[in-house]
């Protein structure tokens, strides 16, 4: 898992513009169930954005999804409020679906 630069993050960002949350983040914080939810929607679509419905701080949402994207080996392309956009290229480069520039 390479660092995405600010034109690729960027460029991510408005690829997600459209899409709906695959994964919300509740009371419960993170579970097993919700990081099997979200490696399965990465290897779908590669590009997925995540809600979190109540956790409204900041540095717990930061630490939070650091912990989701070192769990799921994806990378962080941008948080918009409550919603975090996670990117994880596909292993197999036939299903790949996005270029990064």
């Amino acid at each position: 898992m390479k660092e995405l630069k600010g034109t690729q993050k960027k460029y991510l960002r408005g690829l997600a513009h459209n899409l709906n949350p695959a994964a919300f983040i509740g009371q419960k914080g993170i579970t097993q169930t919700l990081l099997e939810e979200i490696d399965k929607a990465l290897e779908a679509t590669e590009l997925i954005k995540v809600k979190f419905n109540d956790y409204k701080e900041k540095d717990l949402k930061n630490s939070l999804t650091e912990e989701i994207a070192k769990a799921t080996k994806s990378n962080i392309a941008g948080m918009v409020g409550h919603v975090v956009i996670l990117y994880r290229q596909n292993r197999d480069v036939e299903k790949q679906q996005i270029r990064l520039p």
